[in-house]
């Protein structure tokens, strides 16, 4: 019996995909629980509805990743760091504060887990972080790291 899932199941799937599986379970485990539906002709027509509407969404995330690291590619981030005893930087730079400082000087919110520092910044000078916008599409953000005057 084909049937769509309402939640995932261990074992059979993950929320909203069309399975196979025996006429008992389906009735005597899956149905009771409202853990899944019958792929009857309405049903079905929700489903493919469902379907075709989230690809429209994963589409319109994709092309607002790429703008975005279209836009991200081409700007400069600066921070400003204190200087330490032996004129080093005090502290170090962290994926936050590449996060907050995009935000404030260029108003592109990222989140600072989707940022990874390619080194540890412990110096002043340029460096460059990666930017993970969307599962295959990664910006390189260009960071400067520079003494409070």
């Amino acid at each position: 019996m084909k049937v769509i899932l309402k939640a995932d199941v261990k074992a059979l799937g993950k929320k909203g995909e069309l399975v196979n599986t025996s006429d008992g379970y389906a009735r005597n485990f899956l149905f009771p629980r409202g853990l899944a539906v019958e792929a009857n002709a309405e049903n079905l027509n929700v489903y493919n509805s469902q379907q075709a509407a989230a690809a429209h969404h994963k589409a319109e995330e994709k092309k607002h990743a790429e703008e975005l690291k279209s836009q991200i590619s081409s700007i400069k981030v600066i921070i400003k760091g204190k200087v330490g005893a032996n004129g080093c930087l005090q502290g170090a730079v962290t994926n936050k504060d590449v996060a907050e400082a995009l935000k404030a000087q260029h108003g592109i919110e990222v989140d600072k887990k989707k940022i990874s520092l390619k080194l540890k910044v412990c110096g002043f000078g340029a460096y460059t972080a990666e930017v993970k916008l969307y599962p295959e599409i990664t910006a390189e953000l260009s960071v400067l790291v520079e003494q409070l005057a």
